[in-house]
């Protein structure tokens, strides 16, 4: 960084110059907080409209006459379509940049939901969950790459963890928006508690959508990085009220990788081991939560025999109570334990459980108690640990100029893991019963397997430091 006085405002002559300002802290306040608040608003929606619908699966089955195979095409198009929006949508927030992006997604919510909640055959409700589905996609890498980009190195992987507790909270609030309904709506009615649910969903969706406008900027990292310093001087004068100098001498930003060489690199020598690490993570969480997480009413009222009022409150209750405060122990430990621990702590926890789980099988009395508070601590650790890590790891890994496409590739894997467990689940429960809880386990015994063979901690790399160290040698090597 050329030199400064303490009084002067600081000189940007390089993407690695506005990279250190907020990595460093020194840019810092102003809106920032506020955008990672407003990211997180996204990450809401996101979780609010996968769950919606979890709890109506049953009904829906029953309104439209679907078969087994029809059903799980209606829980599976949610994920075919974020796996989709996934990985082109992190390609092209990396290209065309994050505001363009995040503004974009918001109509696939709206408009998605609003066309779930009226679909008058299971033909449209299938294509409209896949394109809510693809909004999903798109706008989760974005919200996280905002959030890493807006926020310090110090305290980030927290930040960027904040994502799991919102998950939970949103999950516990489409439960919570059906309880009214339920002593509202006639009991004949009680069949398409799930439309008022999933509709419910454009209201949030329309309301970021236009605090996003009012108060969101483009990353001034990813504005810097694309060689326009005069921008990324303008967003962090707007964002943090930091005023800077652009030393217009400095040479040009060497152009990026466009294509495929973008998700090549996350497979290179530098970066290979962490992709593997955070794919792996993402993947088996995503299997066990939605094996045990997101399937809580189907445990509830087929393995547990309970009733749909249960099968709505109980739900709430894991998701508010558990989930939330799992997900924010985990935030208030990650600048102390960082990723690698919290993820591999929080599966073994997961792993113990479902063991126990298994082994006491069909609970009767007394017993449901202890499966209730079984289910309860599996929720919490793994919101505390590898549900928040996976993603974490995906987006802390890399540098401005890949994290949307490593990130968006996280996501991408975490929804294939999904589709295994939301397709493979009902099939072994019901050939195993509760024996199934033993298949789940596999998950967590892999991700500690794992983790022991790659021990890569994202929260004490500054990566855009790193690869500015690297192109300098690069560049130093060319030169000679």
């Amino acid at each position: 960084m050329p030199a400064e006085n303490s009084t002067a405002p600081p000189v940007i002559a390089s993407a690695a110059d506005v990279n250190e300002l907020i990595n460093s802290g020194r840019a810092k306040g102003g809106k920032s907080t506020a955008i990672t608040v407003i990211a997180l608003g996204g990450i809401f929606i996101d979780a609010y409209d996968f769950s919606a619908i979890a709890f109506g699966l049953k009904d829906i089955a029953d309104t439209f006459a679907l078969s087994a195979l029809e059903e799980g095409l209606v829980a599976a198009s949610i994920m075919v379509g974020a796996l989709f929006g996934a990985l082109v949508g992190g390609y092209l927030v990396d290209r065309i940049g994050r505001y363009k992006m995040f503004m974009a997604d918001m109509v696939f919510f709206v408009v998605a939901a609003l066309a779930c909640a009226v679909a008058p055959n299971f033909e449209l409700l299938t294509a409209a969950r896949f394109v809510l589905g693809v909004g999903i996609g798109i706008d989760f890498p974005v919200a996280l790459a905002f959030i890493a980009e807006f926020n310090a190195l110090r305290g980030r992987g927290g930040k960027v963890s904040l994502w799991q507790p919102m998950w939970y909270f949103a999950t516990g609030c489409s439960f919570l928006v059906l309880l009214p309904f339920y002593f509202l709506v006639p009991e004949s009615g009680h069949a398409d508690l799930w439309r008022w649910a999933v509709g419910f969903g454009a209201v949030p969706a329309l309301v970021v959508m236009v605090v996003r406008q009012r108060y969101m900027n483009e990353s001034p990292t990813w504005a810097a990085q694309r060689g326009d310093l005069h921008k990324a001087a303008a967003i962090l004068k707007d964002s943090y009220g930091l005023t800077v100098v652009v030393d217009d001498s400095a040479p040009p930003a060497r152009p990026t990788s466009s294509g495929l060489r973008e998700f090549a690199r996350l497979f290179n020598r530098r970066y290979r081991a962490r992709t593997v690490l955070a794919a792996s993570v993402s993947a088996l969480q995503a299997v066990q939560y939605y094996a045990v997480g997101f399937a809580l009413p189907v445990i509830i009222a087929a393995l547990l025999h309970q009733g749909r009022l249960t099968s709505i409150v109980g739900p709430l209750i894991f998701n508010l109570v558990f989930g939330v405060l799992g997900g924010l122990l985990g935030v208030r430990i990650s600048s102390r334990l960082g990723s690698w621990k919290l993820a591999a702590s929080g599966f073994a926890v997961c792993l113990v459980v479902l063991t126990l789980l298994g082994w006491i099988g069909s609970p009767e009395g007394a017993m449901l108690i202890v499966v209730g508070a079984l289910l309860g601590i599996f929720v919490f650790f793994h919101s505390y640990g590898p549900g928040a890590q996976g993603m974490t790891i995906a987006t802390l890994s890399y540098p401005t100029s890949l994290r949307g496409v490593g990130s968006g590739f996280g996501q991408a894997v975490l929804r294939v893991g999904s589709m295994i467990s939301l397709f493979f689940f009902p099939v072994l429960s019901d050939n195993l019963g509760t024996g199934v809880f033993f298949a789940v386990a596999v998950a967590p015994l892999l991700g500690l397997i794992v983790l022991l063979c790659i021990r890569w901690e994202p929260t004490a790399v500054d990566v855009d430091a790193e690869e500015a160290a690297d192109l300098s040698g690069s560049a130093h090597h060319v030169s000679r």
